[in-house]
């Protein structure tokens, strides 16, 4: 009965295709602006789109500088309660709403591997001109991990000196069952505008289920998501994974045991594409309680100690003791990690 039911489905869609369509990616602005600003509530790019953006923190008294980069159909208010303790340790955060994000433009559509790459660098470069002197970190909450990871390249052009990648988004078209693939691809290219929720998917983004209940009230939040919305992330997931063995500079990997977003397969294999630690400088920091949004769980302030700790010195010992040393037998509760390489 699934055989038969998958291959009706499968036809239906071949059908559509017939009336084929394209993946709609934002609109770019007439407007050109000579050169990108930063105003007291936004970064303005040069082609003129506002990305709103918010901060924490006494830019006279810091330290250091973060740039936070939120997921997929979140915003800058990811970042809150993480950015508040940033602040009393004297580390300035800025977090910006993506394209297609939060309160920007075009709202829920995407916006393409290119434009966000071009945001996130012109965002990192005015921020490094604000701050000269200043160590600038970047943090990226899955679909955010996922922008860094792609863009590893370019962001070694600029002044920024290490990345944390919380949950990075690297479930892309490789690592996912060829029964989502299919159906994604022909849809996105037939109903592209279709929206989804994730209602009846019984999946467990958090533990913190007071925060969640908050997320579902948040008009910011995205709750009906476009298919060629997907599409794009899986594109921009794909990129990630494929370009993370391009990443040398000092970098925090964040996972929670608990993830039901991103797999742990996909994980893993991130992993084993990763440059080998005697020529690159990454760490992974595995928490048993952990789920996909870590800085907002039940025990986000480990995950915070960790990070700040990190932030403060990239080579000293991590407070929650719970980073994946060498031989690390924890690695066996994630599947497809048992014979990771890099660790072994």
């Amino acid at each position: 009965m699934p055989t038969l039911y998958f291959r009706t489905v499968l036809l239906l869609l071949l059908l559509l295709s017939s009336a084929c369509s394209n993946p709609k990616i934002q609109t770019q602005a007439d407007t050109a602006l000579l050169h990108a600003r930063l105003t007291s509530a936004a970064a303005v790019m040069s082609d003129g789109y506002v990305l709103p953006m918010k901060t924490w923190g006494s830019s006279d008294e810091t330290t250091a500088v973060v740039l936070a980069m939120h997921g997929f159909n979140d915003y800058s208010n990811a970042f809150d309660a993480a950015a508040h303790s940033f602040a009393n340790d004297l580390i300035t955060t800025y977090a910006i709403d993506q394209r297609g994000f939060g309160a920007t433009q075009q709202h829920g559509v995407w916006a393409g591997q290119a434009v966000m790459h071009s945001d996130l660098i012109a965002t990192v470069d005015l921020l490094c001109e604000k701050h000269p002197g200043l160590p600038v970190f970047l943090l990226g909450e899955s679909m955010g991990g996922a922008v860094i990871l792609s863009a590893v390249q370019q962001l070694e052009a600029t002044c920024v000196q290490g990345v944390i990648l919380m949950a990075p988004a690297v479930w892309g078209w490789q690592a996912m069952p060829w029964w989502q693939t299919v159906p994604l691809r022909l849809l996105a290219h037939t109903l592209p505008e279709l929206t989804l929720t994730g209602d009846g998917l019984d999946i467990r983004a958090s533990d913190n289920d007071e925060m969640l209940r908050a997320l579902g009230r948040d008009p910011l939040v995205i709750k009906e998501t476009r298919i060629d919305s997907i599409y794009g992330l899986t594109d921009l997931m794909e990129a990630a994974m494929e370009n993370s063995g391009a990443l040398k500079m000092p970098a925090l990997i964040l996972y929670g045991e608990n993830d039901e977003i991103i797999p742990s397969g996909a994980f893993c294999r991130m992993l084993d594409i990763l440059p080998d630690r005697d020529t690159s400088h990454w760490r992974l920091i595995l928490y048993p309680d952990g789920y996909h949004m870590l800085t907002r769980d039940l025990q986000a302030e480990v995950v915070i100690q960790d990070i700040k700790t990190w932030i403060r010195d990239q080579k000293t010992l991590l407070p929650s003791g719970q980073e994946v040393v060498e031989g690390d037998l924890r690695l066996s509760v994630l599947n497809e990690c048992d014979g990771l390489q890099q660790l072994n």
